[in-house]
């Protein structure tokens, strides 16, 4: 079974957003999204296929959508989803980082994460501003990346609080 494109899902899919710890490269990336692609093609819950699809950006972010429409995701199917993306980790030797971390674009564009304490020592330095790019991995639904909720400056996002 050929996946979707994301883009194919409706706004209300239900999505997941994973950080890697580091930039991946080509064959990296490559054994990821194979990984990734055979086990969407698979994926069932209570063992009704799941209508999937994924999205990997700036070479830091897997993007998982799910059309509840066709069938939900249960707990169990996204634990089976987390366990899968865990053993693509432990081969190519990299880590999905959790969603406590605040992702940003340093003063050169690169994408980076830190601690929440962490961001709040770069917002007192000055290294990060209301108009730094951030991101927010905990959004749940397609239409949230589609509209802009994913990624924008830091003042229009949660991580404004740390302005205050």
């Amino acid at each position: 079974m050929k996946l979707p494109g994301l883009d194919k899902l409706p706004g209300h899919a239900r999505i997941w957003v994973f950080g890697t710890d580091r930039e991946l490269q080509g064959p990296e990336t490559a054994a990821l999204l194979r990984a990734v692609d055979g086990f969407l093609e698979a994926w069932t819950a209570h063992g009704v296929p799941l209508r999937a699809a994924r999205s990997w950006r700036y070479g830091r972010f897997l993007v998982v959508g799910a059309d509840e429409d066709a069938a939900p995701p249960s707990g169990c199917s996204i634990d089976a989803l987390v366990r899968r993306l865990k053993e693509v980790e432990d081969g190519l030797g990299f880590r999905f980082v959790g969603n406590e971390a605040v992702w940003y674009r340093d003063f050169r564009g690169e994408i980076r994460h830190t601690s929440r304490p962490g961001f709040r020592a770069l917002v007192r330095k000055g290294r990060v501003t209301r108009e730094s790019v951030v991101f927010d991995n905990s959004i749940t639904r397609l239409a949230e990346l589609r509209g802009s909720r994913w990624e924008g400056p830091a003042s229009g996002r949660w991580q404004a609080a740390f302005f205050r």
